[in-house]
């Protein structure tokens, strides 16, 4: 599926999304294999929308001036129940049960949620992490306000598999330390220079800095209003125990980009099932081993001569590549014109090999944008088809893209959704922050739009039942930043996925193709009459037989699916 309201596009060859006619909210339109469901224009005095968490049938949608509740049970008419004002900040959120936590790092940042600043020394003056209690998602009450060095540009969740009494958060400050030392007691920032000889003393001895930190709050779920800081991890120290350990900042020479200091992360991914966590951490990314949530231990890092500040990070399913985004101009800056670099401001893919990460390619949202358009790689999650690496990501004004990182070392893009510039004179800030899969669909926080949801449509790229099988997978609650990981019960989508699959890849056609597929709709027709599971099965096994692909996806799928007519 594809449509386009854009000046040129009917020149052969010319991409959709070029040439989109400007509007706030009558922008011209350009989609392929994906359909825009409904656009829910936001409401004042909600300004700039930013992050996204998902619980149970509600979408939150964060914002500068506090957070919006959408009831997404109907994704084809998101409706807005509930509304919350407490601004300071991006307001990133995410949720864990009956919590909801949401970034503080700037004015009016205050302990009672006003909308008017405070000096730095007010007993009102926040900045770190709120913690809501949910329980009625429509009147959200906090319990507590835990305060930090730096505030919170972002936070992690983070579950401890051996831990069912407490869930944990990495806070990631990117602010200025605090100034004074009566605004929060610990704080200290000897100086403001990057160097490791900045932060020793006159014996060569390390200076205790908040700086270089990664904070570690503990929230008991019995009471989480005790919520506090339990660690300060130094994730960037070097191996001597001083800070500033990564890189410095500064250009990689020639031709190359101009990298930010590594002194904090802006965002953290983790990924409790198999241990680690990829923090995007201005300079470098780097790998965590996060066995031990309170004591999260750096175990690689990488720098890149293409990126100027590593914002976010997605892991694959399997745990075996990392998709790291470059914020190149801080998402407020044109960069995806047909001038611009297709390896700046881009994805770079790495491959995990022996707890390293290793450079296996980058990606970029493939269409020239105007320089009318705030547009650079942001924030997104996998999709979960079966068998596949797939993600769905925001590219500010550039829309959303969803490509197959499969092959690490060749990203396809298989499907996009775009609109035209805010305005066809100049650039003003907009485009998706986020756009997330959850549940079946895609939603998507535009910054100056709103709230939209999108459905996936088959495609030469993507089947009917690997969309389908995709959205099998149901989850309670989701942050991108804590990641689960999926897997599919078996099921006839799932099992047909693989199918259409290895016709795909050329594995499997002709005849045994159509044999394979006979015998699985012959299989369903049974399961779906009167008990007959024997027969079921032995359809099958027909299926798997007549594959002739032995030991491979297609006949994994099936014999699971057999497994439960057994």
């Amino acid at each position: 599926m594809m449509t386009a309201t854009a000046a040129g596009a009917d020149t052969p060859d010319a991409d959709p999304r070029e040439g989109l006619s400007a509007g706030l909210h009558d922008a011209g339109q350009a989609a392929s294999n994906i359909a825009l469901l409904s656009a829910q224009q936001k409401t004042s005095p909600f300004t700039t929308n930013s992050d996204l968490a998902f619980t149970g049938d509600y979408a939150i949608s964060g914002n500068y001036y506090g957070f919006q509740v959408y009831d997404v049970s109907d994704p084809a008419a998101p409706e807005l129940t509930g509304t919350f004002v407490c601004p300071g900040g991006q307001g990133d959120v995410s949720v864990y049960g009956d919590l909801l936590f949401m970034s503080v790092e700037s004015a009016p940042g205050r302990l009672d949620c006003g909308t008017t600043s405070v000096g730095a020394t007010d007993p009102q003056n926040f900045r770190g992490v709120r913690v809501f209690d949910i329980s009625d998602i429509q009147n959200p009450v906090q319990v507590t306000a835990v305060q930090t060095c730096r505030g919170s540009h972002t936070h992690t969740v983070v579950e401890d598999p051996d831990d069912a009494e407490n869930v944990y958060v990495y806070v990631s400050g990117t602010g200025g330390v605090r100034t004074t030392t009566t605004a929060l007691e610990g704080c200290v920032n000897p100086t403001n220079a990057n160097t490791e000889a900045a932060h020793l003393d006159a014996n060569g001895n390390p200076i205790d800095t908040a700086r270089f930190q990664v904070e570690v709050i503990k929230v008991p779920l019995a009471d989480p209003a005790s919520a506090a800081v339990v660690n300060e991890a130094r994730l960037f120290a070097a191996e001597s125990g001083s800070p500033a350990g990564l890189w410095p900042g500064g250009s990689h020479g020639a031709g190359l980009q101009t990298t930010s200091a590594t002194d904090a992360c802006h965002d953290i991914t983790a990924y409790p099932e198999i241990g680690l966590a990829a923090g995007a951490c201005e300079g470098n990314g780097i790998l965590i081993d996060i066995s031990d949530p309170v004591n999260p231990v750096r175990i690689d890092a990488v720098t890149d001569p293409r990126f100027a500040y590593w914002h976010s990070a997605t892991f694959n399913n399997d745990g075996t590549k990392v998709v790291f985004t470059d914020e190149w101009g801080g998402g407020s800056a044109a960069r995806c014109r047909a001038v611009d670099p297709m390896n700046w401001g881009a994805n770079a893919i790495f491959d995990i090999v022996d707890g390293k990460l290793e450079f296996a390619s980058y990606y970029k949202m493939p269409a020239a944008q105007t320089a009318q358009e705030n547009c650079v790689a942001h924030n997104g999650s996998l999709i979960p088809v079966p068998g596949r690496d797939i993600m769905v990501q925001a590219w500010y004004q550039g829309g959303l893209s969803i490509f197959d990182f499969t092959d690490s070392a060749n990203p396809v893009e298989i499907a996009y959704f775009d609109r035209g510039p805010n305005d066809a004179s100049r650039l003003v800030t907009g485009g998706y922050w986020s756009t997330y899969w959850y549940n079946g669909n895609v939603f998507g926080n535009e910054i100056g739009r709103g709230f939209d949801s999108l459905a996936l449509q088959p495609s030469e790229f993507l089947s009917a039942n690997e969309i389908a099988a995709a959205g099998e997978f149901q989850l309670d609650e989701f942050n991108a930043q804590g990641q689960p990981m999926y897997g599919h019960a078996p099921s006839f989508a799932v099992a047909r996925s693989y199918v259409d699959q290895a016709e795909r890849d050329g594995s499997l056609s002709g005849k045994a193709l159509t044999e394979v597929r006979k015998h699985v709709d012959q299989a369903e027709k049974l399961a779906a009459g009167p008990a007959n599971d024997r027969a079921v099965k032995a359809q099958l096994d027909n299926a798997a037989r007549k594959s002739g692909l032995p030991g491979s996806e297609v006949q994994t799928a099936l014999a699971a699916l057999a497994g439960t007519f057994s």
